[in-house]
């Protein structure tokens, strides 16, 4: 039961072992602007691999499907919906999930993005039984991951996935001999990584350059953190925090680079803007933005919301 990328490397695994008998995902979306049904990743595998595809709108509704399909274990990455004790244990070894933090820090639909924006220096991959209660269930195995400044969303999404699909078949295979002992997780040392507001897709300068260089990155690719300038909704998809310091109110242009403007920071910090996207046009570097447009709109002292 998975959706996105982060799970294709993990169905892989397991496929190469063992029968997948079943792939249950998110339904197919429609995009209007090229008139054509959308797969998403998991999908595409599975029909690339002629394995039965199972798409409910709702499975807390719409799961007799799988309670008619012979299986010993489920194997949850990233699926996107809220699952019935039913299902969870309808098979002989229950339902695992491969979830991308070190529970029980990070619950919930956010964690590898809320784990960078929070400036954390290590993530992991926690596979546990699944619960009732969101990712609450018993630890089966953790590994940790050490997050890199040359790290962003993308990159780590890409290592926690492969990490995941290097011990999902051992753990598998232990618990069908009964080789693990489940740890229950602490409550008191529980937080949650709740998906991304548009709220926090807006880059806030009133932090210091470093929380907003995670937070930059923490939101690169998807859905990508974003700017206010000249009435322009601009995104930003790299950056990098400068040695310069300012004396002025925060959100001010302060310094503009041959490959990079400054933006003023809280305490006297300053962050250098790398990569950005206007409304209607391709992502680009900032050396490019200053050899075409960006020498009319840049200027030191104006304002970046």
């Amino acid at each position: 039961m998975g959706t996105p990328d982060f799970a294709v490397p993990i169905v892989e695994a397991i496929s190469k072992v063992h029968q997948v008998v079943l792939v249950v995902t998110q339904p197919d979306v429609y995009n209007y602007k090229k008139k054509e049904i959308v797969f998403n990743p998991v999908k595409k595998w599975a029909v690339e691999n002629s394995i039965e595809v199972f798409q409910p709108e709702k499975i807390r509704l719409d799961y007799q499907k799988v309670l008619d399909t012979e299986a010993d274990i489920i194997v949850t990455a990233a699926y996107g919906q809220i699952v019935s004790e039913e299902v969870l244990n309808h098979p002989r070894l229950k339902s695992i999930n491969v979830h991308g933090s070190l529970l029980p820090k990070y619950r919930g639909g956010a964690p590898i993005q809320r784990s960078i924006i929070n400036g954390d220096d290590k993530t992991g991959i926690t596979i546990m039984y699944m619960a009732k209660k969101m990712d609450a269930g018993d630890i089966l195995v953790q590994k940790e991951l050490p997050i890199l400044d040359s790290d962003n969303q993308d990159t780590v999404f890409h290592k926690l996935s492969i990490l995941g699909s290097e011990m999902i078949n051992q753990v598998i295979e232990k618990l069908d001999k009964g080789l693990i002992n489940p740890v229950p997780q602490n409550e008191a040392e529980v937080t949650y990584a709740w998906n991304l507001s548009k709220e926090d897709e807006h880059i806030d300068f009133t932090k210091d350059a470093r929380s907003v260089f995670n937070q930059i990155r923490g939101l690169n690719s998807n859905p990508t953190g974003y700017i206010l300038f000249e009435g322009l909704n601009v995104k930003v998809y790299s950056s990098k925090v400068s040695t310069k310091t300012h004396h002025t109110e925060v959100g001010r242009i302060v310094g503009i680079n041959k490959d990079s403007f400054d933006v003023s920071c809280a305490n006297g910090t300053v962050i250098s803007l790398l990569e950005i996207q206007l409304p209607s046009k391709k992502k680009m570097m900032v050396r490019d933005f200053l050899n075409g447009q960006g020498k009319k709109m840049l200027e030191i002292g104006k304002e970046i919301k």
